[in-house]
């Protein structure tokens, strides 16, 4: 076991915990942060997906250790009010069905939001490939990142 300190959403945190212990696992089970979902385990759907220094990144496979000295946002940390663009278009758009993938999606988004303000169709594409939704929606999702692409 280690010490490690970790600023997630802004907020420096002390944990006890082996140093390569899934950084998925510090979130939900240590800080409480159940918005990120473990979906595969192995990075291949993007449930766990949180920003590194801004960069999507599958919690599922980033170790602790990975994480000390770097800004860790999940989806509690996007917006003090849940008011994000993102989060905004997501509810006008009616993106989720089941909801269990669209942290990771909005997360994502984010991240390429972040790249790319107005991102075209084929930018979407190849930002949100790696990101599965059993309920299939996709084009409800490409309409929310391009509703949001909007509003910033």
């Amino acid at each position: 076991m280690s010490q490690f300190t970790l600023t997630v959403n802004g907020k420096a945190h002390s944990v006890n915990v082996d140093p390569e212990t899934p950084l998925l696992w510090i979130l939900r089970d240590t800080l409480g942060l159940t918005g990120t979902k473990f979906g595969c385990g192995r990075g291949l759907c993007g449930a766990c997906t949180i920003l590194l220094d801004g960069e999507a990144t599958r919690s599922c496979m980033t170790p602790v250790e990975y994480a000390v000295e770097m800004e860790i946002t999940t989806i509690e940390g996007l917006s003090v009010d849940s008011k994000h663009s993102l989060q905004l278009a997501w509810i006008e758009e009616e993106v989720p069905q089941c909801g269990y993938c669209q942290s990771g999606q909005i997360m994502t988004a984010a991240a390429l939001m972040k790249e790319k303000s107005h991102p075209t169709d084929e930018d979407i594409n190849v930002a949100m490939r790696m990101n599965l939704c059993r309920c299939g929606t996709y084009q409800r999702i490409r309409r929310a990142i391009h509703k949001a692409a909007q509003v910033m």
